[in-house]
C-alpha cells in the first residue's frame, strides 16, 4: 500500500531537461518515486489549468490536481500502456472535475454523455461579422477575461471537449478516447462548442465597438 502522496501544487524540483514519459512511467511502475515526482512535475501545471476551467473554481481545482495524481499513482499498474500517460491522466481529472460539479450543483448531475444531436449538418447559425478589431477595442487583460467567461457560458458537455480539443490541443481521437465518446460526437460537440463561442464573442465585440464609436 503506497504511503499517502503529497502533490505540489506549484512544481519546485528541479525538472529533467529531456523528459521521457514512457521510460518515465516504467520506471515509476517498478516502484521509482523519484520517476513518478518528475511526471508530477512534468503535468501538475497543466492538470490543474484545466481543472480549473471545468470546475470555475482555484480550490477545487487544487482538490481535483491532488486527488487525480494520488489516483494515477495507487493505479499505477492499472495503466496498460494502449495510451499516452498524460490521456490516461486527463481521463481521471475530468472525472474528478466533474464530480466536484455533481456535488456542488444541486441536482447533482452534470451528464457529460447526456442525448444530444449529433448531426453536424443540422447545426445551423447566422454569425454577425464585427467591423473593428477587438484588440483595438479591448486591452489585452480585458479581452482574455472576456474570452475566459465565454468558455465558461458553454454547457459542461461542450466546455469539456473544448477544453481539451482546443486548449489542450489533444487529437479528436484522443478527446474521444479520453471522454468515453465517439469521434462523431467529439466532433459535434466541438463545432457546437465553437459556434457559440463564436457567437457569444460577436455580439459582446460588436456591442463594444458600437460603444466604441457611438460619440465619434
Amino acid at each position: 500500500m503506497p504511503a499517502k502522496l503529497q502533490v505540489p501544487l506549484v512544481s519546485t524540483a528541479p525538472v529533467s531537461p529531456t523528459f521521457d514519459e514512457s521510460a518515465l512511467v516504467v520506471r515509476a511502475k517498478a516502484g521509482d518515486q523519484t520517476a513518478f515526482n518528475e511526471l508530477v512535475q512534468h503535468y501538475d501545471r497543466r492538470v490543474f489549468r484545466m481543472a480549473k476551467q471545468i470546475t470555475e473554481n482555484d480550490d477545487d481545482a487544487e482538490d481535483v490536481l491532488q486527488e487525480t495524481f494520488l489516483k494515477a499513482y495507487t493505479h499505477l499498474d492499472d495503466f496498460q500502456g494502449n495510451s499516452k500517460f498524460y490521456t490516461w491522466l486527463v481521463r481521471i481529472a475530468v472525472n474528478e472535475a466533474l464530480m466536484k460539479l455533481r456535488k456542488r450543483r444541486s441536482d447533482k448531475t452534470v451528464p457529460l454523455d447526456e442525448p444530444i444531436d449529433t448531426g453536424e449538418d443540422e447545426v445551423v447559425r447566422e454569425i454577425a461579422v464585427w467591423d473593428q478589431n477587438p484588440e483595438d477595442v479591448y486591452s489585452r487583460d480585458e479581452l482574455a477575461r472576456i474570452l475566459d467567461q465565454a468558455v465558461k457560458s458553454l454547457k459542461t458537455a461542450y466546455r469539456t471537449v473544448f477544453i481539451l480539443r482546443d486548449i489542450e490541443e489533444m487529437s479528436i481521437e484522443e478527446t474521444a478516447e479520453t471522454l468515453g465518446l465517439s469521434i462523431s460526437a467529439v466532433k459535434s460537440r466541438l463545432l457546437r462548442a465553437r459556434l457559440q463561442l463564436r457567437e457569444k464573442l460577436t455580439r459582446q465585440f460588436k456591442k463594444k465597438g458600437d460603444d466604441a464609436f457611438a460619440y465619434l
